[in-house]
């Protein structure tokens, strides 16, 4: 089999709707030419759609016509540099997805640590943020629920007592490795972050050791996140209100 065959059949075995990379297809620096000429064959065919500079995607098709990818498809190419994460989703429509909000964003908010991703493809607009480590595969999850923590006041359509039944039990699935982990990522944010992390880890009853917790935080500092014990019994260790 020559290479734009070879290449062609692996764009074949990608689902309709997918975005794909050079990155995706595993090709060889002698591959990337043959590459090249067969992608550009295949988009002047309609087969594949080029996004941007060497992001893809298969059209699917449905009875209506060609049905386009959704955002987080469009978006996920971008938080990847040389197959490694380096960045994640992250403000209203994460919060939306935990089902923190109703609400969906105009705009995408896409935090790392390690650069500035902006993107204006079509409908689809994305900002940066900055994380506030660097961002991994292994790591994003625990990141994605402290911003949840550190956005609290400004998430819009916030039922705060469903809310925080919602972030107690993603707690309840970490194992204690995980939740360690969690909690020395949650010590390079803001006090208040760590002081609502503190609370939400004792209502869920985790058999933790929270010293790490306790001891960074100014026990003369309050944390306003309009929380009441009917909410959270276990604020006012914390110096929550």
């Amino acid at each position: 089999m020559n290479i734009a065959k070879k290449i062609e059949e692996k764009i074949n075995n990608i689902e309709q709707g997918n975005t794909f990379t050079y990155k995706d297809l595993a090709i060889n620096k002698k591959e990337y030419s043959a590459t090249t000429k067969t992608i550009e064959r295949l988009i002047k065919k309609g087969k594949i759609k080029r996004i941007s500079t060497g992001i893809f995607y298969k059209p699917k098709q449905s009875a209506f016509g060609e049905l386009k990818p959704d955002e987080e498809k469009i978006i996920t190419p971008y938080l990847f540099k040389n197959g490694k994460r380096i960045a994640y989703i992250t403000g209203l429509l994460l919060y939306n997805k935990m089902g923190l909000t109703t609400q969906i964003p105009k705009e995408i908010s896409i935090a790392s640590r390690e650069k500035r991703i902006y993107i204006t493809k079509g409908n689809i607009k994305a900002n940066a943020v900055k994380s506030y480590v660097e961002v991994t595969d292994e790591n994003y999850n625990y990141l994605e629920f402290l911003d949840a923590l550190k956005d609290w006041k400004k998430i819009p359509d916030l039922d705060k007592k469903s809310s925080i039944e919602i972030l107690t039990s993603i707690l309840k699935k970490f194992n204690k490795k995980q939740t360690e982990k969690l909690l020395n990522i949650a010590l390079s944010y803001p006090p208040r972050v760590r002081a609502f992390l503190g609370a939400l880890l004792e209502y869920s009853k985790k058999k933790i050791n929270l010293n790490c917790l306790e001891e960074s935080l100014n026990p003369l500092s309050e944390y306003k996140l309009g929380l009441t014990k009917d909410f959270l019994p276990t604020i006012e260790k914390w110096n929550i209100k």
